[in-house]
C-alpha cells in the first residue's frame, strides 16, 4: 500500500464534502476518483497534499514516497521557452551529465593515482547515468512534449506567453517527466485532443508508480483504471474494476438498497397492521402478543432510504416539425487562416435521422465547419444548402449565442416570449437553476453554468437539426448520460464536434474525421473509426494525393468521394483484406504440406515404397501449382 485515507472527514459550513471516509491506493495501482460536480473530488486531492487539512482522519504516504499533483487549474508563470520548462524536470540528470563532461576533460591531465581514482567515481557516476536513463533522457522529453500535442516550432515559444490550456499541457508534461511514486491528476485531459489522449492512456498504463485520476472521460477511465472511488452525498466507496464495470456494479447495488428498503417498509406496514388488530381483540394474551411484536419493530435495524439525486439535469430534445429527407448539402467547401489552410474543397450530404460527430486533431478547422454552417464565420469558396423545413439549434461551446449582459432568467423570456414565468422557472429548474439563481447574470457564470443554460435553450428552440460544439464540455458523467439519452431519443438530424470518445460511441451513427484537409468517413460508432481508421486513412489519402497530382484536367469536385462513393469504397476494402486474410491462410497451410511431404519422403518407410513416394510427389505437384496460383492473387491482392 502506497496511500491510505482512514476515517476522512471534511465541512465546509454546513455542506458536508466527506464523513468518515476511507480508501486506500496500493503500489502501481490505477485508481479513479469520480462523483457529481461538486461532490468534493478536488477537496480530497487537495487533503491528500496538504493543501487543505482535513477536519478528522489520516492521510497516510508510505515512508520515502513522493507525491506529484496536478491541479485543475494551472497558474504556471516562468520566462522558459516550453522545452526549457521540460527540462527543469529532469535538473539533477542535467547536472549529472555535466559532471561526466567536467570529469572526462579533467582525466586527459591526470596520472597515476589520481587518474584511478577519478576514472573509478567517473565510472560509478556514468552508471548511476545511466540507470536514470541518462542517455535518453533528451528523446523520453521531446517524446513526451510530442505526445501532449506540442509541434517542434512550438518547443522555443515562451511559456508566460501560452493559453491556460497550454500551460496545463506543460505542467502535465512537466510532472509526468519527474516521475513522483503516486500521480494525482485532477482532469488530465482537459485541454487535450484525441491523439494526446491515447498517448497519455498508455503512458499512464506504463507508469510504474500509482495514479489517482479524477476525470469525466468515461472512455479514459475504462482504458486505464483498474479500481474507482467514488464519493456521493459524503460517502466514499471502492469498487474494483474501470468505469463500466463500477457503473454495472453500482446499479445493482443501488437496485438491491431500494429493494431492500421497499421490502422492510412494506414489513413494517404489514407488523403494524398486526398490531393494530391484535390489539383491537382486547385480550390479554392478544394485547401481549402487540406488545412483543412492537418490541420487534422498536429493535429493527432500520434500512436508510436510498437518497435521490437532486442534482441531475432533467430534458428531453424533440423537433416541432419534420425536414425533409436531405437536411444539408456541402459543395466544395475551403477555409483557411491567412497561411493556415483549414480544409479544401470538402462535400458531403447529411440525411435526416443522421447522429454524426465531427472529429480531428485541434486546429484542423472542426469549429470553424460549424460556425460557417451557422453564419457565424463566411467560407472561403464553396457553399452549402438546407433542406426543405430545416430548422438548426446550435450549441455553441463558446457561448456567444448567450449575452453576457442578461440574466439566466431574461435570456430564456427574450428568446422565448411567449412563456409564462411558471413555464420559465420550470424549465431552468429543470436544468439546476432555482430560486434567486435564475437572477444571475450569465457573465457571471461559470463555463458548466453557461453550458446549462445554452442546453436549455436548445431544448426550448424545437429544432430538427442540431449543430453541437463539444457539449459534454463542463458536464459531470451523470449529466452526460442524461444528454446521451435525450440525443439517442431525439428523431431529428444531429452533427456535432466532441472530443469525448464514450460519448461519440453512444451517440454517434456516422463519423466524420478532419485529416489533410479533408474528411475520412465512417460509418459506425467510434469503436467502428477505431477499426478502420489506420486503413482508410491510408487509402483515402494515398487516393487523394494521386487525383491531384496525376489528373490536373479534373475539377476538384469531380475529384472527391462523396459520402455514398466513400460507403462503397469502404465496403470494397474490407472485402479485399478478408480475401487477403484467406489467401494467406491458404498459403500458410501448403507450405506447411509441402514441408511435410519432404520430411515424409526422407523417411525409410516411404522412399523404398514406390506407389507411396509416386503419391506424394504428385501431392507435392499440385501442391507447388497451386501455390503459384496464390502467389499471383495475393501479389495482386497486396497491391
Amino acid at each position: 500500500m502506497i496511500l491510505a485515507c482512514h476515517n476522512i472527514s471534511k465541512a465546509f459550513g454546513e455542506q458536508i464534502i466527506v464523513k468518515s471516509g476511507s480508501f486506500h491506493i496500493e503500489d502501481r495501482e490505477k485508481v479513479a476518483l469520480i462523483g457529481l460536480n461538486g461532490a468534493g473530488k478536488s477537496t480530497i486531492l487537495k487533503m491528500i497534499v496538504k493543501e487543505i487539512d482535513t477536519d478528522a482522519g489520516d492521510i497516510i504516504l508510505t515512508k520515502g514516497k513522493t507525491i506529484g499533483y496536478l491541479s485543475q487549474h494551472q497558474d504556471l508563470s516562468s520566462h522558459h521557452t516550453i522545452l526549457e520548462e521540460l527540462k527543469s524536470a529532469k535538473a539533477d540528470l542535467i547536472a549529472m551529465e555535466k559532471q561526466i563532461r567536467t570529469m572526462e576533460l579533467e582525466m586527459k591531465h591526470l596520472q597515476d593515482d589520481a587518474l584511478e581514482s577519478r576514472l573509478h567515481s567517473y565510472h560509478l557516476l556514468t552508471e548511476k547515468f545511466e540507470q536514470e536513463n541518462g542517455y535518453a533522457f533528451q528523446s523520453e522529453l521531446i517524446g513526451v512534449l510530442k505526445g501532449l500535442g506540442f509541434r517542434e516550432n512550438e518547443f522555443s515559444k515562451n511559456v508566460d506567453t501560452l493559453s491556460g490550456g497550454q500551460k496545463t499541457r506543460v505542467a502535465l508534461g512537466k510532472l509526468l517527466l519527474t516521475k513522483p511514486d503516486i500521480l494525482l491528476l485532477d482532469e488530465p485531459t482537459n485541454h487535450l485532443d484525441m491523439n494526446s489522449i491515447s498517448w497519455l492512456e498508455n503512458h499512464l498504463l506504463n507508469y510504474d508508480g500509482a495514479v489517482l485520476i479524477v476525470s469525466h472521460d468515461r472512455y479514459f477511465l475504462n482504458r486505464v483504471v483498474s479500481k474507482v472511488v467514488e464519493i456521493e452525498h459524503g460517502n466514499i466507496m471502492m469498487f474494483q474494476g474501470n468505469y463500466s464495470e463500477f457503473a454495472e456494479k453500482k446499479k445493482i447495488i443501488r437496485e438491491a438498497k431500494i429493494k431492500e428498503y421497499l421490502n422492510q417498509q412494506q414489513e413494517i406496514k404489514h407488523q403494524e397492521a398486526v398490531i393494530e388488530k391484535l390489539r383491537s381483540f382486547n385480550r390479554e394474551k392478544s394485547i401481549k402478543r402487540a406488545e412483543s411484536r412492537e418490541k420487534m419493530l422498536e429493535k429493527m435495524d432500520l434500512v436508510e432510504k436510498p437518497i435521490e439525486d437532486k442534482n441531475d439535469l432533467h430534458f428531453t430534445l424533440e423537433p416541432s416539425c419534420i425536414s425533409g429527407n436531405d437536411v444539408l448539402s456541402v459543395e466544395n467547401l475551403s477555409k483557411s487562416f491567412g497561411s493556415q489552410v483549414l480544409f479544401r474543397n470538402i462535400s458531403f450530404e447529411i440525411k435526416r435521422g443522421e447522429h454524426i460527430a465531427i472529429i480531428g486533431d485541434n486546429g484542423t478547422g472542426k469549429t470553424t465547419l460549424l460556425k460557417i454552417l451557422n453564419e457565424v464565420v463566411a467560407a472561403d469558396a464553396g457553399l452549402f444548402r438546407l433542406g426543405s423545413k430545416v430548422q438548426i439549434g446550435y450549441y455553441d461551446q463558446e457561448h456567444h449565442i448567450l449575452h453576457m449582459d442578461k440574466t439566466i432568467f431574461d435570456e430564456i423570456s427574450d428568446a422565448y416570449p411567449t412563456l409564462t414565468n411558471t413555464q420559465i422557472r420550470n424549465t431552468l429548474a429543470a436544468f439546476l437553476f432555482t430560486g434567486d439563481d435564475v437572477y444571475k447574470l450569465i457573465g457571471d457564470l461559470s463555463g458548466g453554468e453557461r453550458g446549462r443554460v445554452s442546453l436549455a435553450k436548445l431544448m426550448l428552440s424545437e429544432a430538427n437539426f442540431l449543430i453541437l460544439d463539444e457539449p459534454t464540455n463542463h458536464l459531470d458523467i451523470a449529466s452526460k448520460e442524461i444528454l446521451e439519452k435525450a440525443l439517442n431519443e431525439y428523431t431529428g438530424t444531429v452533427l456535432y464536434v466532441s472530443h469525448d470518445r464514450y460519448f461519440i460511441n453512444q451517440t454517434a451513427t456516422r463519423i466524420m474525421e478532419l485529416v489533410n484537409q479533408t474528411f475520412v468517413n465512417y460509418i459506425g460508432n467510434y469503436d467502428y473509426y477505431l477499426e478502420k481508421k489506420e486503413e482508410l486513412t491510408a487509402a483515402y489519402t494515398t487516393s487523394i494525393s494521386s487525383l491531384n497530382t496525376a489528373n490536373t484536367k479534373k475539377t476538384e469536385s469531380e475529384t472527391k468521394l462523396d459520402w455514398k462513393a466513400q460507403k462503397e469504397a469502404q465496403s470494397k476494402e474490407r472485402k479485399r483484406q478478408n480475401d487477403l486474410k484467406k489467401v494467406e491462410e491458404r498459403i500458410n497451410l501448403l507450405e506447411e504440406r509441402d514441408g511435410q511431404i519432404d520430411e515424409e519422403m526422407s523417411s525409410p518407410d516411404i522412399f523404398t515404397n514406390s506407389v507411396k513416394c509416386q503419391e506424394l510427389s504428385q501431392e507435392k505437384a499440385d501442391i507447388l501449382s497451386e501455390l503459384e496460383t496464390l502467389y499471383e492473387q495475393w501479389e495482386s491482392l497486396a497491391e
